[in-house]
């Protein structure tokens, strides 16, 4: 699963992505918790960025307090879930990040771990988002981590991971056209663990109230 990520921003997040406008006044997150409002890539008229809340709320939920608001959705069975289906069709996104959080069961304890990228200090997890609009018409996007099974270098912590685009598939992604499903199993598989590194790190990302460079800082 995914339930943590860091997005360290630098001048090159709007370049990195292509978009038209990059989101204004937005800062580095260490601890990216579910709830947070994070900037997230779409396609509309053209490519553009918005914030929008981790914790996807469907468009038709009467109550949004009281729905179901997963955080992740499972690769391998998004064109069977009807949450997903048409999201899956519409709704692609890309969500930048810089790394992600996974804990490793360690006896009576659970130890957190950074993982990110060797060569990318940027990257993009594979995504779906939806609209829902209140009474009073005021839009509340939110989105939801596509996640898949676990490489070799995350499966002694975990046996999920979420999915990572390459960049020459991210284009794809958020093309106007849904990827054929031979297209999807070849994006939204496991991305190649030498390209990857996790270290472990302090347990104070466990509170995600807590958010500082030294959180993914690699433990002595």
């Amino acid at each position: 699963m995914c339930g943590r990520y860091s997005l360290v921003c630098t001048d090159e997040l709007g370049n990195r992505f292509r978009v038209y406008q990059a989101t204004l006044g937005f800062r580095s997150r260490f601890n990216v918790a579910p709830s947070r409002s994070m900037p997230v890539v779409v396609r509309r008229e053209r490519v553009e960025m918005a914030m929008m809340e981790w914790g996807l709320v469907p468009h038709w939920a009467r109550s949004p307090s009281k729905a179901h608001r997963p955080i992740n959705a499972r690769a391998e069975t998004l064109a069977e879930r009807p949450l997903f289906r048409e999201l899956l069709r519409q709704h692609r996104c890309l969500v930048p990040a810089s790394g992600f959080f996974e804990w490793r069961r360690e006896g009576a304890r659970k130890q957190p771990y950074y993982i990110r990228l060797r060569d990318e200090p940027l990257f993009a997890f594979a995504g779906l988002y939806d609209i829902r609009h209140d009474a009073d018409g005021v839009a509340h996007p939110t989105y939801t981590i596509i996640t898949t099974e676990a490489n070799e270098l995350l499966s002694p912590i975990h046996n999920r991971m979420p999915v990572i685009l390459k960049p020459e598939d991210e284009t794809r992604w958020l093309a106007p056209t849904p990827p054929a499903p031979n297209e999807m199993r070849a994006m939204l598989g496991p991305y190649p663990a030498g390209a990857m590194d996790a270290q472990p790190v302090s347990s104070r990302v466990n509170s995600p109230v807590e958010d500082d460079e030294r959180l993914i800082a690699p433990l002595p």
